[in-house]
């Protein structure tokens, strides 16, 4: 792919962008070619050192805050005909409740999603305080040998399950901030894809 195919690919993949915004992009990205052609390296080098225009797409519209794309969607939007009004204006009783009930769908898979990982957090810390709870128990019984040996026995039991549970709360974050990211790249896409179909 030489600099103009890869430049043509970008400006197709940013179209849904305000317009200022996807040349200075492209802009960005050319003169980057050119430095590293400048470098020394072939034009063909050079592009695929940048990696697939479909990846930076994917990267510039995940850094694009969402009202930008809906402005954008808006500015472009023809005038709607009167019969589509009509539909609009008499469809209302049935499509807006259903949007409302998807948005709120998705918010409450959101909500339910981060509350367990706070959940598995609380309970990570709670097995950690328990673990120093048992070793000053441990001090505070030392003259009883049995109750000593259960708060031992109790405090690395605790201290396995903070640091196994640790590991789950720190994967589960991880999970939960990747799913929230997909969520709002496709949120973002939906206005990126109609304008493609337009």
């Amino acid at each position: 792919m030489n600099k103009q195919e890869f430049l043509d690919a970008l400006r197709a993949g940013l179209s849904g962008l305000p317009r200022e915004d996807a040349e200075e992009r492209l802009a960005f990205y050319g003169e980057m070619l050119d430095d590293r052609m400048e470098e020394g390296l072939s034009e063909a080098a050079a592009v695929a050192e940048l990696g697939p225009p479909e990846e930076l797409v994917a990267q510039i519209v995940a850094e694009t805050p969402l009202p930008v794309l809906v402005r954008e969607k808006m500015k472009d939007a023809r005038r709607l005909r009167g019969w589509e009004l009509a539909l609009l204006i008499l469809g209302f009783p049935l499509w807006f409740p259903l949007l409302l009930a998807a948005g709120a769908v998705l918010l409450s898979l959101s909500i339910v999603l981060w509350s367990l990982i706070v959940s598995l957090i609380a309970v990570t810390l709670s097995c950690a305080v328990g673990t120093l709870g048992s070793a000053a128990g441990c001090l505070f019984y030392l003259s009883n040998g049995a109750q000593t040996l259960v708060l031992l026995g109790a405090g690395l039991v605790l201290a396995g399950l903070s640091i196994f549970l640790f590991f789950a709360s720190k994967a589960a974050v991880r999970g939960g901030a990747r799913l929230t990211k997909a969520l709002a790249l496709w949120v973002k896409s939906l206005f990126l894809r109609k304008e493609h179909a337009e």
